[in-house]
Order: structure tokens, then sequence, then C-alpha cells
């Protein structure tokens, strides 16, 4: 594996998501984002094309699904998500489609990054509730 590749590991694996309503822990999902693919960032307009396109997917999935943002904890780098009670083997599919290096899948509350390009085992990161924090508004994303 490259250094590249352990770097975006490592990096999603601190990861804190931003709602504006908080989920019920028994409720299972996916996270799936079209921003960056590859790691690679793109510019604003480039990644509202990719999400709409990814939202046009999601809304064929005929599922309830929400907006949701994956932030560094210093909120320097965040990409819109959509939180989707969908199949796990589905939202890595879907995320291979948007080329993403992984999705993130919830599952009793307990938050799972799992790799769609990079070579990695599935790691189970702790409770998503803990990495969850409330807003009241989602944040417009710049980059």
């Amino acid at each position: 594996m490259s250094t590249i590749d352990d770097h975006f590991w490592h990096s999603y694996q601190h990861t804190q998501f931003l709602l504006t309503q908080g989920f019920s822990p028994a409720l299972s999902f996916a996270i799936i984002t079209a921003h960056n693919p590859r790691g690679r960032v793109l510019s604003a307009p480039q990644n509202r094309l990719l999400d709409s396109q990814l939202q046009r997917h999601i809304i064929e999935l005929k599922r309830p699904y929400r907006a949701i943002i994956g932030a560094s904890y210093d909120r320097r780098h965040m990409e819109k998500s959509w939180a989707v009670p969908i199949e796990k083997p589905l939202a890595v599919a879907l995320g291979r489609q948007f080329n993403q290096n992984a999705i993130y899948f919830v599952e009793g509350d307990q938050l799972q990054l799992v790799p769609c390009l990079l070579n990695y085992p599935e790691l189970t990161m702790g409770a998503f509730s803990a990495r969850v924090c409330l807003v009241s508004e989602l944040p417009e994303i710049q980059s």
C-alpha cells in the first residue's frame, strides 16, 4: 500500500459528522459522499455536480435519506455526504461507482470504515453517536 493510501485511510479514521438531527441508535445506514473522488480535491462546483449525481442515484433507490457532513475535527476539511439505510454491499458498490476510497457504515450505533477502492480491512471505530456534532444548519462546503 502506498503512503498516500495510508494517509487517506488514517485521516478517514479521524472524522466527525455534522447533523441537524440525531439518528436512532437502532438504525443501520451507510454514509456516502461523491466529493473528491480517489481523494483528489476538486473545486466546489465539481463536487456539487458529483453530489447531485449521487443524490439522483439515491433517489432511484426509493429509500429515505438525509444530508450529513463528514468533517475533520478542526473542520478545515468537510465533505457533504448522504446517510442512506441500505445494505453494506450496495453502499460499497455505490462508493466504487463514485470513485470513493471508502464509505462509512453504521450498525447498532457502531461506526465502521469500509474500503471501496483501498485495500484495507474493514475497521470498527466505536460509537457513531460519539462522533456526532449537532448543528442548527449544515455549513456550505467551499471546496
